[in-house]
């Protein structure tokens, strides 16, 4: 008589079966839901601007983020349920720790928990895969581009880490615009065992050369961060690095580190905007403001001494918003500039929802976008990262 397996046994099986290995991921994923007796899978990969669901399964149709269940999935980082005349579709997100990938969605002829419980350990295997695959799969950058990419943009976005990063204290998420067309602007962010690394850099210029300027700051930060170099010696890393290779060039930057375990936020500003603190969904004015250094980027004998570094300690639930002042001289058809104070009200209206960081962050950039009024006509980005620590006695 033949043994019984489970389906969760097959699934291991599938995996550790070294066939499966060259597989494209939606044959892959199929045979994964085959083996867990689920019906029909489709993969949606998230398009840069978060705005589209693409799905690797060219017959399947793509899903707006906004206004549909699947999207619902992708913004709550939840499961959703369609029930339709022939069983019930189950969307589910696809997250690599903190990162949004995309959605699933797996057909069954009705749910219940040991199917909800299937869908989702495919659903995490199938991030895994994608997670693995992507930095020289190109079929999942075909899928995640709505639109061709300008060289200087190319160029930029393979030294970028992913767009959200966290823990369970910690989460820090990106966004960058125009997402075909940025020059000089990125964003870095990292964790180690007890702190998060992040930064936002923008340089001069609207090209390649701009582009170039801030590859080599952030490689120079990373390598000197890699090495324990305190907040300060990093911003005279980057001062060396492109003195060296890249003279006349500059580039403004904010560098931060927030210990995880106390609080306390530590940064360097390089002729940057100032961050924002935002504590119970509001701005606290000039939280964060203090006396900006130089950019990095000038010899040391331009230099009058150490840069400054400052602190402050955060409260549980704290946000701490980085940006480029490409957000703050968006402009009106008349000419008006947004200015600090105008982009607040907006940090506010998109924070009032009480969504999870990432999601915020998406609505605020659409709210610039979309908006009837202020038009960015430069590199902008905004990196937002949030202090939660776990309640005490638990």
């Amino acid at each position: 008589m033949k043994e019984w397996t489970s389906p969760d046994s097959l699934l291991g099986e599938f995996l550790a079966d070294p066939a499966h290995l060259p597989l494209d991921l939606a044959t892959s994923v199929a045979g994964c839901a085959r083996a867990l007796g689920l019906g029909a899978t489709v993969v949606y990969l998230a398009d840069l601007q978060q705005r589209q669901l693409s799905a690797l399964n060219a017959v399947a149709s793509p899903q707006p983020v906004d206004g549909s269940v699947a999207g619902d999935s992708y913004r709550t980082q939840t499961i959703r349920l369609d029930e339709g005349p022939h069983g019930v579709t189950l969307w589910l997100p696809l997250i690599d720790g903190a990162e949004r990938l995309g959605v699933m969605s797996v057909r069954a002829p009705a749910t219940d928990p040991l199917t909800e419980r299937r869908a989702r350990t495919l659903a995490t295997v199938c991030a895994m895969m994608i997670t693995s695959k992507r930095a020289y799969k190109d079929t999942f950058v075909r899928h995640s581009r709505t639109e061709s990419m300008e060289l200087p943009a190319e160029m930029m976005r393979a030294y970028l880490p992913p767009r959200t990063i966290g823990t369970r204290c910690v989460v820090s998420t990106a966004v960058l615009e125009p997402a075909y067309e940025i020059g000089g602007d990125a964003f870095d962010h990292a964790l180690s065992e007890d702190t998060l690394h992040a930064a936002v850099l923008d340089a001069t210029g609207h090209n390649l050369a701009s582009g170039l300027t801030t590859v080599v700051a952030l490689a120079a930060c990373r390598n000197a961060r890699r090495t324990g170099a305190d907040l300060l010696d990093l911003a005279e890393a980057v001062d060396s690095a492109l003195t060296m290779w890249l003279p006349d060039l500059f580039c403004t930057a904010v560098l931060c580190r927030l210990n995880l375990t106390t609080g306390v936020l530590r940064w360097v500003n390089c002729g940057h905007p100032p961050p924002l603190l935002i504590r119970d969904g509001r701005v606290l004015d000039g939280a964060l403001e203090r006396r900006a250094n130089l950019p990095m980027g000038f010899p040391a004998q331009l230099v009058p001494g150490r840069r400054h570094a400052y602190e402050t300690a955060l409260q549980p639930g704290d946000r701490v918003l980085l940006y480029t002042d490409g957000i703050i001289e968006a402009r009106t058809a008349e000419g008006q500039e947004l200015g600090v104070e105008r982009f607040a009200e907006y940090v506010i209206d998109a924070g009032a929802t009480g969504e999870l960081a990432p999601e915020t962050l998406r609505r605020l950039i659409h709210s610039f976008l979309d908006a009837n009024d202020y038009r960015i006509s430069d590199d902008a980005t905004i990196l937002l990262f949030e202090w939660r620590p776990p309640a005490l006695g638990t």
